[in-house]
């Protein structure tokens, strides 16, 4: 298959804005339009921003998060099954004090992880919260055991396996000369590298945002050949105080330190129409995963508006020019 190949040589060009790859993604694709999933079990509760289907065993899973409409920085994350067309939270398990949860598997542990908040009253534009991203792992969703944690004030540490047994890191850090968030890559040997020290030396991917633009990765794919698609979010903030967040993917070349350029593979519009946590928050599309058949289509899952979750059949595969 040809991922991108052509891209990867090409000399660098300024950053485009969200608004250019939105236009392109619209002029490339016709408008297919997703659905919503239900949920219920939760104390008429929001349930957004999920994880992709997972399996233990022959048991398919999803990881949501769970917060009411009013609240903020007060969520927590489930596991759920499906049953005749709802997603049902899983009885007798651990409810975690998360958001944003993801899971992965390295060798044969599954992984779980989620955004922690802990009080900071320095952290001005996150009203006193901090946060850092945690780690756990464990045979199946009943042995999870916390292992690891990100630095503080870091969302967005994503992990997979690659095929040389390494295990290929994406960060995001903030503030600084990082902006409103950039994205950074780097290897460990085994998962008890997982520690703030060395997450904090990846290299960062530059040029890939607008100076008041942002980004991250939510899940990594790895290739046979050693590239790794990433599929990720793109946000701003108008002048208004909207956000903006969009599903968005990139091939990166670890040997190379290089990647294809961003593009946008869904939107709000995408979805059904519904309500939103606050009227800032209406353009929000927050990927939690892909599904791949292998075959050259995907089925992404995703968070919508901070209030609901929904998924669409893309018409091609994201890594896939």
């Amino acid at each position: 298959m040809n991922f991108m190949e052509n891209h990867f040589n090409k000399e660098r060009l300024l950053p485009r804005r969200s608004s250019e790859l939105l236009h392109e993604f619209e002029q490339r694709e016709e408008l297919i339009k997703g659905e919503k999933l239900n949920f219920s079990g939760v104390d008429e509760r929001d349930v957004y921003n999920i994880s992709a289907p997972f399996w233990v065993g022959d048991k398919e899973y999803i990881a949501g998060r769970i917060e009411a409409r009013e609240a903020w920085a007060d969520s927590y994350v489930a596991f759920f099954q499906e049953k005749k067309g709802v997603w049902i939270p899983v009885s007798d398990t651990h409810r975690f004090k998360l958001e944003d949860p993801f899971t992965n598997y390295i060798g044969e542990d599954l992984v779980f992880g989620g955004v922690e908040i802990y009080p900071n009253p320095q952290a001005i534009a996150s009203r006193g919260a901090g946060f850092r991203t945690v780690f756990y792992r464990g045979r199946d969703i009943e042995s999870l055991t916390r292992f690891a944690a990100g630095p503080d004030m870091m969302k967005d540490i994503r992990i997979a396996q690659l095929p040389n047994g390494r295990i290929g890191v994406f960060t995001r850090p903030l503030g600084g000369m990082y902006g409103k968030g950039k994205i950074g890559y780097l290897e460990l040997n085994s998962l008890d590298e997982l520690q703030p020290q060395h997450l904090l030396e990846a290299r960062i991917i530059e040029d890939q945002f607008a100076p008041d633009e942002w980004g991250g990765v939510n899940e990594l794919h790895p290739f046979d050949d050693g590239r790794i698609g990433a599929l990720g979010h793109i946000a701003y903030q108008d002048a208004d105080g909207g956000k903006h967040y969009y599903a968005m993917s990139f091939v990166y070349d670890p040997q190379k330190h290089s990647t294809s350029p961003i593009k946008i593979i869904a939107a709000r519009r995408n979805f059904p129409e519904g309500d939103a946590k606050t009227p800032e928050l209406q353009d929000v599309v927050f990927p939690g995963g892909l599904l791949r058949d292998g075959k050259g289509a995907a089925t992404l899952y995703a968070g919508l508006s901070d209030v609901e979750a929904g998924r669409v059949s893309l018409r091609s595969d994201p890594f896939v020019s």
